[in-house]
Parts: structure tokens; C-alpha cells; sequence
């Protein structure tokens, strides 16, 4: 089947306004530039938009308050480039049909592919339900003044198309993350003699516990629970015994439990205080019932479980991330997207949402 002609004209303008975002800085809490590039999208095609902070959104033409709403979503904050980088990471350089520059993949492809979907369905009339993109700042540091800050301002919404890269597969599950900070107390004591209690050797006993702990239920598409020690803190003189260990882990969690049901088995368990940064970054899973999981079905779209987090993670509503580029690109050096993955991007997603309106009005 041949490319509609509009996706063509759609690629070539989302690779101009995604090369505007690559050359330009927006590190997560300093995308002000970038949100007056994407304000500059939306006033050059006349659609009317709202801001707060670094977040804009628009809602398409013929608007109903009676109709249910979908969200498309994704960020245009990007981490800082690796010092593996031997490219600008700014310069936007085309080579071998790709586009080289940091946030490329992650997620400038998903961006602009939505945002001109966005575009292509704005006019039309009699629409079966709503569109709300909304294009998010702080979501590579799961920041509060990102997308979470503007839910309540988007109204009810039915279900959120996340833009992450995916490869156009549909993530309908997606890992939740807890980190844990970790203390062990002992006794000090000189190390030549045998004095005082090694916290070290205490926090040793707690760390195989997070090594080697199972949870008794396992998630259908995500698996098991993991949990890693990454960090770990002791002592501050070679012949001190030290009275204090602390140590971080990592944890990703899955919708068989809760953060919160987690949380309190670890505490309830491990032999250590254990204290969680925060519980917000929820696991979710998609219903199986949802419009969403036929239409994808329909269209023989590819369904996993993700173990990275995004902007899901802050959803209280169904969600699935979907959108063009690899996972395992971003935050790398030399990142880029193929330009045809912007295209099979735009056109994926407006086959969805045409899909999605066929099985509505049905």
C-alpha cells in the first residue's frame, strides 16, 4: 500500500520543526524556548492554544463538551548529552536519512509525528470523540511541573496516547519506579581489635535480601518485580569499624501490586529503615476491554509491556505508549531517528485514530 500523499507533506514540516527543537536547548525545567517554538506550530496554523509553565496544549476545532476525549501526548524537555557525543548534539545533521541531534528519538519523532496527526484531524467535523495534544515538559526528571501539572486543566479524558519510541509497537503496560533510600546502624569500634558492630556487614545481609526476594504474583505482561541495589555509602577512615552503612535501590514495579503494597512488604521484611522518595510513579496497565486493544488488534499493531517509565507513570487514566524511533537510542550519543520513522509515525498514528473513530461510530 502506497503512502497518502498528505503523510509525505506532514513528514517534511515534522522534520523542519523537530530540527528547530534540536537546535535549540530544553533540559528538563529550561524548555522555554522550545515552548515558544511549538506556541510559534500552533499560531502558524491558526489553532488556539494554552500554556502553562513550559506546557502547551489545544484541543481540535469543533470541540464538544458531550464527546469523550482522547490525549496525545508527549515531551519536549531533553536530558543533557552524554560526553560520548562527537557530534554537536545542537546541530540537527541529516545523514544516510537520519536525524542526528539530542531528544531526536527521545522523544522530538514522537512529538512532531503527533503533533501534525494533531493537525490533520483539527478542522474535520463530527468527530466521535475529542482531541487533546498536549506537548509536556519535565518528563526526563518525572518532574511535578510537567504533565501532571496540567491534568486537571485538559478535563476528563477517556484514554492518553503517550509518544515515546517504540518502534510504532503499543506498550499497554508499563513499569512503575520507587526509589529506596536505606540505612543500617551498627557500632564503632577500632578495626585492629575485635570491637564494635559493622554496618556494612549488617547492610550485606539486607542487600542479598533485595537480590534474591520474590514477590508471590507476577504481572501477565510485565513480569516479575526487580529490584537492583545501585548505590551504597559506608565508612570514612580504613581502620574505623563503621557504625553506618546507607545503600540505594531501584525498584520497578508492576501492576500486580501497588507502590504502596510494595513498599510495605519491603519494610515489613528487610532488615534495614527503608524509606521511599516517592510513591507517584504508579505501574499501569491498559483494561482489556478498551477501544484502544481493538483497534490496535485490527490493525495488527505489536503489544508488550514496558519496563522504562514516561508520562504514564503520573496518569491516573488508561493509557499506551506508542510512537516512532528505538528505546534503545535514546540517551545515547549521537542519538538520531530515521526520517522514515517520522513518516511511518505520522501515518501509524492517523490510521489509529481512523480506526479508533470507525469502531466508535460503530
Amino acid at each position: 500500500m502506497s503512502t497518502p500523499s498528505f503523510v509525505k507533506k506532514y513528514q517534511l514540516e515534522a522534520i523542519e520543526l523537530l530540527s528547530s527543537l534540536i537546535r535549540t536547548p530544553s533540559f528538563s525545567r529550561e524548555e522555554v524556548e522550545t515552548a515558544a517554538i511549538l506556541g510559534r506550530f500552533f499560531d502558524n496554523r491558526g489553532i488556539p492554544f494554552e500554556k502553562k509553565g513550559n506546557n502547551i496544549w489545544a484541543k481540535n476545532k469543533h470541540f464538544d463538551s458531550g464527546k469523550r476525549t482522547i490525549l496525545l501526548n508527549s515531551h519536549h524537555d531533553t536530558v543533557k548529552p552524554n560526553a560520548g557525543y562527537s557530534r554537536n548534539p545542537f546541530e540537527a545533521f541529516v545523514e544516510e536519512g537520519k536525524l542526528y541531534g539530542l531528544g531526536s528519538n527521545d522523544a522530538g519523532g514522537c512529538l512532531v509525528s503527533l503533533l501534525l496527526t494533531f493537525a490533520h484531524f483539527y478542522e474535520q467535523e463530527n468527530l466521535p470523540f475529542n482531541l487533546i495534544t498536549a506537548a509536556t515538559a519535565e518528563e526526563e526528571i518525572s518532574g511535578k511541573g510537567g504533565l501532571e501539572s496540567i491534568m486537571n486543566e485538559l478535563g476528563a479524558i477517556e484514554f492518553a496516547i503517550v509518544g515515546e519510541p517504540t518502534e510504532m509497537k503499543m506498550a499497554v503496560a508499563e513499569k512503575g519506579l520507587m526509589v529506596l533510600d536505606c540505612s543500617v546502624r551498627g557500632t564503632s569500634g577500632h578495626a585492629a581489635r575485635e570491637e564494635g558492630v559493622n554496618a556494612i556487614y549488617k547492610a550485606l545481609q539486607a542487600i542479598e535480601w533485595f537480590r534474591t526476594y520474590q514477590f508471590e504474583k507476577e504481572s501477565n505482561l510485565l513480569g516479575p518485580i526487580k529490584m537492583s541495589v545501585t548505590m551504597i555509602k559506608s565508612g570514612y577512615q580504613h581502620n574505623i569499624v563503621p557504625d553506618h552503612c546507607e545503600f540505594v535501590v531501584d525498584v520497578r514495579t508492576t501492576d500486580a501490586y501497588t507502590n504502596e503494597e510494595v513498599l510495605e512488604t519491603i519494610q515489613q521484611q528487610v532488615y534495614c529503615e527503608v524509606q521511599a522518595r516517592s510513591t507517584r510513579l504508579k505501574p499501569s496497565g491498559l483494561p482489556s476491554k478498551m477501544l484502544l486493544y481493538q483497534a490496535a488488534d485490527s490493525l495488527g499493531i505489536e503489544q508488550f509491556g514496558s519496563s522504562t517509565t514516561s508520562d504514564q507513570a503520573i496518569l491516573d487514566i488508561p493509557s499506551a505508549k506508542m510512537g516512532p524511533g528505538k528505546s534503545q537510542r535514546s540517551h545515547t550519543a549521537n542519538e538520531f531517528i530515521y526520517l522514515k520513522e517520522i513518516e511511518e509515525g505520522i501515518e501509524g498514528y492517523v490510521e489509529l485514530l481512523n480506526e479508533l473513530m470507525s469502531k466508535r461510530k460503530n
